[in-house]
């Protein structure tokens, strides 16, 4: 087995059991993409198992802290079952749910989600890559499904040198699916939908926000970056007297659309608009308009804490003029996906632009992820998502 030796006290962090090894921390040895290697500190003491990354900035991701894992077929079976046992145990009310959700599983790299009959996995760095085959059949034996789909497109691969893989792993058919979410229905592509075909992760608060349409009776709701109209859907649930629905796609305002219909609203109760957020809400100002509820789910504006800074404007611009639009008494749903935006800097954003807009609020609610996409305790970069429901005073 290939030995990797780090740095004198880079050691620090696989103590406590993080899973990733960076190359400036890395004092000599090296391996093929996706190989396993031992990890060791300067002194030579075994620290992890890991599969080795050349040409990404994260060397190693570790496999195991054991020095007597062996890491073969029957460690990925293992991990598999083990991550889809653990949903298992999780109130999911949906048949579209996360089962592996890479390093807080113990699979790094390894995204999977299954859309009731059919799994969808993403391969996202060299260890997985290089067991994707044995993966592909420990996840097939384990939920007793015949159907898998790849999509490794997502750009995260590239800085492992990998190139995008998309199409049929296991079985073949329709991408096109229809899922149950709570009280309604919502459709997807699993070839051509966002991630791997939907936002899952926000499953919990689209009820959330149904709850709070139903207890307040908002009568009028705007669902910015509405994507294929999760919140639009989750509003109208709730009683809305009507829902204004902001995304840049058409054909996602088009799915967006079919879902209100798909679920037996009145499509008066919903207007949709293909257009920039930001703009819209600037016109909004103009025109005088006011709304009950707000929904601020953009996209990742911030992959890495690098792009933080630049993030942190484009999320204030956009909660300020959210809060401008607001009604008093009315409620802001926001929310961050960047992993570069920690909970609690998102907070202090969300402050400052309260206090650009001469706005102050009640913190009602901090949000994060659905339970199937947790954070661990030795990983807590797991928290991408977080959010905050705030009802201006």
């Amino acid at each position: 087995m290939k030995a990797i030796r780090l740095r004198p006290g880079k050691d620090r962090s696989l103590l406590r059991r993080h899973p990733w090894i960076f190359d400036s921390a890395v004092a000599r040895g090296g391996a093929d993409a996706g190989e396993t290697v031992r990890v060791e500190s300067s002194e030579g003491q075994f620290l992890a198992w890991g599969a080795y990354s050349p040409a990404s900035r994260i060397r190693v991701r570790a496999w195991s802290f054991d020095e007597k894992q062996r890491i073969d077929a029957a460690f990925f079976a293992q991990a598999c079952a083990r991550a889809i046992r653990a949903r298992s145990r999780m109130d999911i009310q949906s048949d579209g749910l996360r089962l592996i959700h890479g390093e807080s599983d113990g699979l790094p790299g390894l995204i999977v989600d299954r859309y009731g009959d059919t799994l969808v996995a993403q391969f996202l760095a060299s260890g997985v890559e290089r067991w994707k085959s044995v993966i592909a059949d420990a996840l097939l034996h384990e939920t007793g499904l015949t159907r898998l789909y790849e999509r490794s497109d997502a750009s995260s691969r590239t800085l492992e040198g990998l190139e995008p893989a998309t199409g049929w792993l296991r079985g073949d058919g329709p991408t096109a699916l229809t899922i149950r979410e709570h009280d309604w229905q919502l459709t997807l592509d699993v070839a051509t939908g966002h991630k791997t075909g939907f936002y899952l992760d926000q499953r919990d608060s689209r009820a959330l926000f149904a709850r709070w349409t139903r207890r307040l009776g908002f009568a009028r709701v705007l669902n910015c970056y509405c994507y294929t109209g999760g919140f639009t859907v989750a509003a109208l649930s709730g009683g809305a007297g009507h829902v204004t629905s902001i995304d840049s796609s058409g054909p996602a305002l088009e799915r967006a659309a079919a879902h209100v219909a798909l679920n037996g609203f009145d499509p008066a109760r919903a207007t949709f608009m293909d257009a920039d957020v930001n703009a819209s809400l600037r016109a909004f100002i103009e025109q005088g308009r006011r709304f009950d509820a707000i929904v601020l789910d953009p996209p990742k504006l911030a992959p890495t804490a690098a792009h933080a800074e630049r993030a942190a404007r484009a999320y204030k611009d956009i909660n300020r003029l959210a809060f401008k639009l607001l009604e008093p008494g009315g409620v802001l749903f926001t929310y961050s996906c960047s992993g570069g935006i920690s909970a609690d800097l998102f907070h202090k954003i969300v402050a400052s632009a309260g206090a650009d807009a001469g706005v102050d609020g009640y913190i009602s609610v901090r949000l994060g992820g659905a339970p199937d996409h947790p954070m661990t305790l030795e990983f807590p970069e797991g928290e991408y998502l977080k959010g905050l429901v705030v009802v201006r005073k």
